[in-house]
């Protein structure tokens, strides 16, 4: 009889407070071909959980005053800031890498790493460790179907081959490919260290054929509060914001939806693994399909008794887009405890230069509606869009200060230009008027730096310090009683 194949799967998102949902995807794929699976989780063995928000200090203000200063004087200092926190944001995990060493001793046919982007140097460390014991490695990451970012990655000593592709089902074949040596270009999504390509991965259909996720090698005892993270669907309804990368990235491409009852079955089930009536859906946007998240508003009570869940949707002007405060009331009598959205700006001239397909007004209403249903809100913002100016930044700083109220987190960052975006495009060609300047590619990360002469001026500064203002009074307040097991996670 043969042996199961072993495989090393190994988690490197060393700062999130509940499971990541890729893993769990892949060891449930795996195993449920009875390949033997080993998850190695940074907070297994000590890694702290790190919150991405929490209730702010003056030193949060004074760091986000830092980070998004265009003060000429102040750039150098600026820049230094963001590289030193970039690399230790960054630098691998010496008790993750040493683990991982250990665990190469018993020699796995194969190790699987799910990737994002800041987990360059983790990966090297590990697929330089893996090369020495003669294991393959596979590295499978959203953004590897960005042929420059491919082509950067690929040439990591150690790395058998880059995956951009779902391979929620494919996966056991892809392993058992590369444990006999086969092609694996047969494979959609395969970038080869060579610089060889297969076809473009399809989006993957239908989503009701996929495994629900397989949590139980993650430290559950460790987690502050124990929360099951779930997906209605992949992509966004929309896909037209110029500046998202998300809708580019392998499993963003296209909408797709899991039936109402699929979604149910799992939250049932994984309930019971778990004990935890905790739910965080990480959908692009949850109102992509109304009815879904009108069903599990309805349903949910019924199925998990007492289940408390949070989500991110978009504000967009389609006639029925499930944010009416009818619909808002309903979600909260099912369950569901705070929303996140992209507010992004306060003016409707960048709003629409954005392509984002939402209105000021339409924004404002929801914040208002959402706060009256009882909804915790966050949202999310960024300054330097190209082409945004002083009147802009104005727009934005009124429109925080008329609803800090009914907010209660903000994270407003410094706007990224992100590989294979309309906007990064439009950027890269220059064609007309010079909008930024000092452009460099940075395909590791799959985005153009640049400076923004335009948020520089003395008047655009004045207005950012208003809204900077703003978004630091709200963060400083605890988040509403009701969702505050979920602050800190969207």
């Amino acid at each position: 009889m043969a042996a199961q194949p072993r495989v090393l799967l190994v988690d490197l998102n060393a700062f999130s407070s509940f499971p990541t949902l890729a893993i769990g995807l892949l060891t449930a794929a795996l195993r449920r071909q009875a390949f033997a699976v080993q998850v190695i989780c940074p907070l297994d063995h000590g890694r702290p959980t790190m919150m991405r928000e929490r209730q702010e200090r003056i030193t949060d203000h004074f760091m986000r005053r830092l980070h998004l200063s265009a003060y000429a004087p102040i750039l150098p200092i600026r820049d230094l800031a963001r590289r030193v926190w970039g690399f230790l944001r960054d630098r691998p995990d010496r008790i993750t890498v040493s683990r991982i060493r250990r665990a190469l001793e018993s020699k796995p046919d194969v190790i699987l790493l799910s990737a994002y982007l800041m987990h360059y140097e983790v990966v090297r460390e590990i697929a330089a460790s893996a090369k020495e014991k003669g294991v393959p490695v596979i590295v499978g990451g959203p953004m590897f179907n960005i042929v420059a970012t491919a082509s950067h990655w690929r040439s990591l000593p150690g790395v058998t081959a880059l995956v951009g592709a779902e391979v929620d089902l494919s996966i056991p074949h892809l392993v058992n490919a590369v444990i006999e040596k086969k092609d694996l270009l047969q494979f959609p999504g395969v970038t080869l260290p060579d610089g060889r390509t297969s076809t473009v991965a399809p989006p993957l259909r239908p989503l009701d054929s996929t495994p629900f996720a397989d949590f139980s090698d993650f430290p559950w005892e460790r987690y502050p509060v124990r929360i099951v993270p779930i997906m209605t669907g992949r992509g966004c309804q929309w896909a037209k914001c110029a500046f998202c990368s998300d809708v580019v990235s392998a499993n963003g491409r296209s909408y797709r939806t899991r039936s109402v009852g699929h979604v149910l079955a799992e939250m049932e089930e994984q309930a019971r693994r778990y004990a935890t009536r905790n739910f965080l859906f990480l959908d692009l946007k949850l109102n992509s399909h109304p009815d879904m998240l009108r069903g599990i508003a309805e349903q949910l009570p019924g199925r998990v008794p007492g289940a408390e869940w949070i989500g991110t949707v978009h504000v967009d002007t389609r006639a029925d887009n499930g944010l009416s405060f009818r619909d808002l009331k309903a979600a909260v009598r099912g369950g569901m405890r705070r929303v996140s959205f992209g507010l992004e700006t306060g003016s409707q001239a960048l709003l629409d230069a954005m392509k984002k397909g939402s209105t000021v007004e339409g924004n404002s209403a929801f914040i208002r509606n959402a706060h009256r249903a009882g909804l915790s809100l966050r949202c999310t913002m960024f300054a330097g869009y190209p082409g945004e100016t002083e009147e802009d930044m104005a727009a934005t700083a009124d429109f925080l200060e008329v609803h800090e109220h009914q907010l209660d987190r903000v994270r407003f960052n410094a706007f990224s230009l992100l590989e294979e975006t309309p906007i990064f495009k439009r950027m890269a060609e220059q064609s007309g008027a010079i909008i930024l300047t000092d452009l460099q590619p940075d395909p590791q990360r799959a985005r153009m730096h640049y400076r923004n002469p335009a948020i520089e001026t003395k008047g655009y500064r004045a207005h950012k310090r208003r809204a900077l203002a703003s978004v630091y009074r709200i963060n400083r307040r605890p988040v509403r009683s009701g969702a505050r097991q979920f602050d800190g996670l969207m």
